[in-house]
């Protein structure tokens, strides 16, 4: 029988404790598949007498995560803390120091250090496998390393929060506003600690991040994406959505263009009858196209306790089997700088507005509209209380900078009351 996998496990939160239960439940069928052993022989948390669920007797025990990341009897090194830096940085720093392999399902490490952890790993013969960093179940990490490796890849989008995705479909199924489906969500347990880094697409942006430097063979960069959160969505606008045939989804969108690398992550209308706008709850979806695959859509539970540990496993029997593979697909020293490009490709957008309820208001709207070069697709009017008046404009495709353009002009109109929302409609 070959020598086991022994593996090191810091953090036992939901996902890390998953994970040991997976090692536990199913050692033959793991062996079998893997062909040998994988067994825990480590673990570290930040609290020992925690009631997990779980007998952690036969595993030895590291209040330091970083020891933990250097005893001898660890092969690979699973990262389950979390955090952009701390101890989680620290941690894995100290496993590729010592020539350890990794597995992580920290996002935000490595859309802040990716690049300079995957040097640090191929330096000294490691590698850094994190398929459970981004939507959680799903396989992407290695549908995008592996099964199109032969393709160009054009596009890259999809819903990578089920936060925000659970929040926009409860708004819509139960007509609540905004603020008490947040509150719903966070009496839930949903948010995260800092809830902006789901509301505020931080969460997302990570892992779009992390998938266009893949597909595009760039370094990672994080700082790059364009976000916007889902904050200023209101019910009406998801109700008057509907009422076009759309949903409103924080959607991810990295593609490759003679100028550079778009990512942006932000609301936008897609087709209700699409894969994306059907898409409900806490799910994730990730919609790739490449040159001779075409469309593939990718589907399933983005996040908890069952699919995050499976991505782990997944990426340990891989180890276990001796596949290896670039942390981003291909070696770091060959991945070119991103050169951060904005989103010019034209785009029809929604826009909602309170104006003036007084003759010529529309008129006066319009004119702005037309001056900038945008043209009016439909306009609907909405039944109101004086002295204002909702509207909503679906334009014909337009770029952003000629929106923008119109939107600063709006308020010297002296009908237009507040800030108009925009939101881009998405062909998927």
């Amino acid at each position: 029988m070959p020598d086991p996998l022994r593996l090191g496990i810091a953090g036992l939160g939901t996902v890390g404790a998953g994970v040991v239960g997976i090692a536990l439940r199913h050692a033959e069928l793991l062996a079998a598949r893997a062909g040998r052993p994988i067994a825990v022989t480590a673990v570290s948390a930040r609290d020992r007498t925690r009631d997990r669920g779980l007998d952690l007797s036969a595993f030895a025990w590291e209040d330091d995560p970083v020891a933990l990341a250097r005893r001898p009897d660890v092969d690979v090194f699973v990262e389950l803390m979390g955090g952009e830096g701390g101890a989680a940085l620290a941690a894995t720093e100290a496993a590729l120091a010592a020539g350890k392999d990794v597995v992580t399902a920290n996002k935000a490490m490595l859309a802040h250090h990716g690049q300079r952890l995957a040097e640090a790993a191929e330096a000294r013969g490691a590698v850094i496998r994190f398929e459970a960093a981004v939507a959680g179940g799903i396989p992407v990490v290695k549908v995008l390393t592996e099964g199109l490796a032969g393709n160009v890849i054009t596009r890259v989008m999809g819903v990578m929060n089920g936060t925000c995705n659970y929040i926009l479909t409860r708004m819509e199924a139960s007509g609540l506003p905004y603020a008490e489906v947040f509150a719903e969500a966070d009496a839930l347990g949903y948010l995260e600690a800092d809830p902006n880094l789901d509301v505020g697409g931080i969460d997302a942006g990570h892992k779009l991040s992390l998938l266009a430097a893949i597909a595009f063979g760039t370094q990672v960069s994080f700082s790059e994406v364009e976000l916007e959160g889902i904050g200023a969505v209101t019910i009406e606008d998801i109700r008057q959505a509907a009422d076009m045939g759309f949903r409103i989804k924080l959607l991810g969108v990295a593609q490759m263009t003679g100028r550079g690398l778009e990512q942006r992550m932000s609301p936008c209308l897609v087709p209700a009858d699409s894969p994306l706008g059907q898409l409900q709850g806490g799910t994730n979806m990730v919609v790739i196209e490449g040159d001779s695959v075409g469309q593939l859509v990718l589907r399933g539970a983005g996040a908890g306790r069952g699919p995050t540990a499976s991505a782990v496993m997944a990426d340990v029997i891989d180890l276990a089997r001796g596949f290896r593979v670039s942390t981003f697909g291909r070696p770091a020293a060959s991945l070119a700088p991103a050169r951060p490009a904005r989103a010019t490709a034209p785009a029809a957008y929604y826009l909602r507005m309170a104006l003036i309820d007084k003759p010529g208001a529309l008129a006066k709207v319009a004119a702005v509209l037309g001056d900038a070069g945008v043209s009016i697709d439909r306009m609907r009017q909405y039944g109101h209380a004086e002295p204002t008046a909702p509207v909503l404009i679906v334009t014909h495709k337009t770029t952003r900078d000629a929106l923008d353009h119109a939107l600063v002009r709006l308020p010297a109109t002296g009908v237009v009351v507040g800030s108009p929302v925009a939101i881009r409609i998405e062909v998927v």
